[in-house]
C-alpha cells in the first residue's frame, strides 16, 4: 500500500460490491442535478485499498449515501496490482473507467498527462485547502492545476518484533550495516532472519538509495543521477544483506511473503508502512499488540530517508456525474473521514487539523510516523514518475539472482532512464 509501488496481489479478484441502492430517480447519467439542486445519480468509486483496509472504505463511502439519498454508490474495489493498467485501459477506450478513482500519489501526473482526470480547480472536491499538510499537495499538481484531493499520506518504518530483538539482546539497528552485524546474533539466540527486504518492489529499493544521498532523478534540472556512486552503492547493499543471510527476499509475492514472515515471527525485522499495521496485528508474533514496534528505517553510510508515498482522491474527466463525484471526492478527503480512517485503520490523514484531535494525536503510529512522513523525499511528480521504477525492478532481479553486478545494473538503468525522458542529461 501502497503505498509507492506497493504489490498488492496482482491476481486477487476485482470485487464489485454495489451498495444498497437509494437511488430515488438516478440513473448513472447527467451532472448529477435534479430539482431543487440535490444531487442523484450514481457514481462508481474504485478503491484501490488492501484486504485489511476495504471492509473501512466501503462502510465509508455508505456514509456518503447517507448523506445523499438520492445518489447510488457503487464500491469497487481493485487490487493495487491491476488498477493503474485497468483505469488507462477503461479511460483509454472511454468505456468502464470509474467516476472516482482513490490514486497512488505517482499515478495522478501520469494520468493527468494523458487526460483522463477532470481538474479540480474551482470546484466543491477541492473543500478548505489550507488544511492540508504541504507535502501532501505536491502529488496533486500537474502543469499548473490540481487533479486530486489528498486523502493519506505515508512513508516507510521499520517494523520490528521487539520480543526477538529483546531475546538476541540487540537494539533497534540505526543503520543497514548495523543490521548486518546483528543478524547472526539474532539467528543464533532466536532462529529468526533479521530482515525481510522486499525484492519484488522498487519503491523499497529508495530508502537504500537515499541512505547514499542519491535519487533516480533532478526533475528541476533535467539530470538522471541513479546511475551514479549512490546508486552503485544502493544495488550493492541489498546484494550483501542478501548473500550475507542477513536477509530473506522473493523475486514475487513480496508483500504476502513479508507480512506473513513477520506475523509468524520468521523474521525479526521488515521495512513496511501503516498500511499494513493491522495486518502485521493479526498474526501469532503479535498477540500482544505492544510487541509490533516500529522505527524510522536503517540509514546508508551517508544519509536516512523514505519515500513519500499515500493515496489521493481523482475524478474521471470522463464521468457523467460530475457533480455528485466532486462531492464524493469532498466527503471522502474530509476531516472527519480522514479521522474515522486514522482511529480504525492507523492511515495518517493528509489533513493538519486532523492531528489536533486527541484520539488521533495519541495514535502511538502517527506519533511515529508523522514526524517521518514529515521529513520523507517527494518523489520527482512529473507523468513518467511511475514509469521509473519498472527499470529498478528489473536491475533489482538481476543484482538479487547474480546476474549482474550493482555497477551494471546502475548504469542500465540509468541508460533506461534517459531513453524515457528524452530531454534529461
Amino acid at each position: 500500500m501502497r503505498r509507492g509501488i506497493r504489490g498488492i496481489a496482482a491476481t486477487a479478484l476485482v470485487a464489485g460490491l454495489a451498495l444498497a441502492a437509494t437511488a430515488c430517480g438516478g440513473d448513472g447519467s447527467g451532472d448529477g442535478g435534479s430539482s431543487g439542486g440535490e444531487l442523484s445519480g450514481t457514481v462508481t468509486f474504485w478503491d484501490t485499498s488492501n484486504d485489511a483496509e476495504k471492509a473501512t472504505y466501503r462502510k465509508l463511502a455508505e456514509g456518503f449515501q447517507k448523506q445523499h439519498p438520492k445518489v447510488r454508490v457503487k464500491y469497487v474495489n481493485v487490487p493495487f496490482g491491476d488498477a493503474n493498467a485497468k483505469f488507462k485501459n477503461a479511460a483509454g477506450g472511454n468505456s468502464g473507467a470509474p467516476d472516482v478513482m482513490r490514486t497512488e500519489v505517482a499515478w495522478v501526473a501520469d494520468f493527468a498527462n494523458l487526460g483522463y482526470l477532470a481538474p479540480l480547480d474551482g470546484t466543491p472536491a477541492l473543500d478548505k485547502t489550507d488544511d492540508y499538510l504541504p507535502q501532501a499537495v505536491g502529488s496533486t499538481k500537474f502543469k499548473g492545476k490540481t487533479y486530486a484531493a489528498p486523502q493519506v499520506i505515508d512513508t516507510l518504518g521499520l517494523f520490528y518484533n521487539k520480543k526477538l530483538l529483546k531475546d538476541a539482546g540487540v537494539e533497534v539497528p540505526k543503520t543497514f550495516d548495523e543490521l548486518a552485524k546483528a543478524a547472526k546474533k539474532i539467528k543464533a539466540k532466536t532462529g529468526a532472519t533479521a530482515l525481510y527486504l522486499r525484492g519484488d518492489d522498487p519503491y523499497w529499493f529508495l530508502p537504500y538509495l537515499y541512505g547514499e544521498g542519491g535519487d533516480m532523478v533532478n526533475a528541476r534540472d533535467k539530470v538522471v543521477e541513479i546511475d551514479d556512486g549512490a546508486g552503485v552503492k544502493a544495488f550493492k547493499t541489498i546484494k550483501d544483506l542478501v548473500d550475507s543471510k542477513a536477509a530473506v527476499t522473493d523475486a514475487t509475492d513480496g508483500q504476502e511473503n513479508q507480512l506473513k514472515a513477520l506475523k509468524d515471527g520468521d523474521v525479526a525485522m521488515a521495512v513496511d508502512g501503516p498500511w499494513d499495521i493491522e495486518g502485521a496485528r493479526a498474526g501469532k508474533a503479535f498477540k500482544d499488540k505492544k510487541n509490533l514496534g516500529v522505527a524510522p528505517v536503517p540509514g546508508g553510510s551517508t544519509a536516512q530517508g523514505s519515500p513519500q508515498g499515500g493515496w489521493n482522491l481523482s475524478v474521471y474527466a470522463g464521468s457523467k456525474n460530475l457533480q455528485a463525484s466532486y462531492a464524493f471526492v469532498k466527503y471522502m478527503s474530509s476531516a472527519k473521514v480522514q479521522q474515522e480512517t486514522n482511529e480504525k485503520l492507523s492511515l495518517l490523514p493528509t489533513r493538519k487539523s486532523v492531528y489536533d484531535v486527541p484520539a488521533v494525536k495519541n495514535n502511538e503510529m502517527v506519533t511515529f510516523f508523522k514526524p517521518a512522513v514529515d521529513g520523507a523525499v517527494q518523489r520527482p511528480w512529473i507523468a513518467e514518475g511511475n514509469s521509473l521504477f519498472e527499470p529498478i525492478k528489473v536491475q533489482m532481479n538481476k543484482v538479487l539472482t547474480g546476474a549482474a553486478t550493482p555497477e551494471q545494473a546502475a548504469k542500465a538503468t540509468g541508460d533506461a532512464y534517459r531513453k524515457l525522458l528524452k530531454d534529461y542529461k
